[in-house]
């Protein structure tokens, strides 16, 4: 496969995976808590390629190489929902969840409820970590009231803190899936006065932006396509003309 072929077809896994990031962000438009992602590129020179023939010896071919993804983690719009378990988090901050094998995950989602057993929970069944771990509410608790600070109050006095962390380096998180993260050496967010109650934070994807980022990188894909096809014609049309002369 010559050279030209090998290029375009880096920049065509490369595009293929931007859009897949893209239409993430899209289809997470309205996702509570959901962050913005961008694919990473860097330039890869290629000292030595298949098709060496068609390069000067001192020439380096230059590839496309998508290397990873990195998340917007700006603040997204504050919208009220006068549930009391929807919670919002102001500034730096991510609420805890604990998983079902018991290790611990990380969303900014606080679209949060009451399970069965009064439990509080993310809208997929996962307790919400206070200072002292789950929290259960019953009947005799009466109205639940989160302040500022985090702290968790009902008609039998406080009960706890809802726990809040930060990372040195956010972009170290890894997704998880269902909107939550995970990574190491989670930092206490002290002290915390950044917390909304019944109110949910916004995604942070701008829709025209991500749609105008779609549009261009279809053009750009097609013209990527539209290149091989050229590149295969040529070559079609190169074995067909020394057939006939070597006839």
């Amino acid at each position: 496969m010559e050279n030209a072929q090998l290029i375009t077809l880096s920049r065509q896994g490369a595009l293929r995976n931007q859009l897949n990031v893209v239409a993430n962000n899209m289809a997470n438009l309205n996702t509570s808590g959901f962050k913005a992602q961008q694919l990473l590129f860097e330039e890869y020179l290629m000292p030595v390629a298949e098709a060496t023939e068609f390069q000067t010896p001192d020439e380096d071919l230059s590839y496309v190489n998508d290397y990873g993804t990195a998340f917007d983690f700006s603040e997204g719009g504050i919208r009220t929902t006068g549930n009391p378990f929807d919670l919002a988090v102001e500034g730096d901050g991510f609420f805890v969840v604990q998983m079902e094998d018991g290790s611990e995950a990380y969303t900014r989602s606080g679209a949060f409820q009451l399970d069965q057993n009064g439990t509080l929970v993310t809208a997929d069944g996962r307790p919400v970590m206070t200072e002292g771990g789950p929290i259960t509410f019953g009947t005799a608790d009466g109205q639940v009231e989160i302040a500022r600070d985090g702290t968790i109050s009902t008609e039998q006095g406080a009960r706890g803190r809802i726990r809040l962390v930060d990372f040195e380096n956010p972009q170290d998180l890894r997704v998880l899936g269902d909107n939550l993260f995970v990574g190491e050496e989670p930092l206490p967010l002290i002290p915390v006065r950044n917390v909304v109650q019944g109110a949910l934070e916004n995604s942070n994807v701008e829709g025209v932006v991500e749609m105008t980022r779609l549009i261009e990188l279809t053009r750009a894909y097609e013209s990527a396509t539209k290149m091989q096809q050229d590149l295969d014609e040529l070559r079609k049309t190169a074995i067909q003309t020394l057939g006939t002369v070597e006839a």
